[in-house]
């Protein structure tokens, strides 16, 4: 694996460590914004993990997976805002 893989993997586990402290969040802390930030992290593996193993997996799915991540995040810096 080339260096860009590495770096790609590395990111990818980082993505898990922010949504399972995200889950944490949601589930100790009783914030609803930690699941809507570990749902969104959580989609973000599932899109690089599709990209770096090159899964087969469509391109409108792959596109899907992005907009529902991106608007789980969305729903979590709303709440986030709210809350201040």
């Amino acid at each position: 694996m080339d260096i860009s893989g590495t770096i790609q993997l590395v990111a990818t586990l980082a993505e898990v460590a922010v949504a399972l402290i995200a889950f944490l969040i949601a589930i100790q802390k009783k914030k609803l914004y930690g699941w809507f930030i570990g749902i969104t992290f959580a989609l973000f593996v599932v899109f690089d993990l599709a990209r770096i193993f090159a899964l087969d997996m469509s391109a409108e799915l792959h596109a899907l997976v992005l907009l529902i991540a991106c608007i789980s995040m969305v729903g979590a810096v709303w709440l986030l805002w709210k809350s201040q």
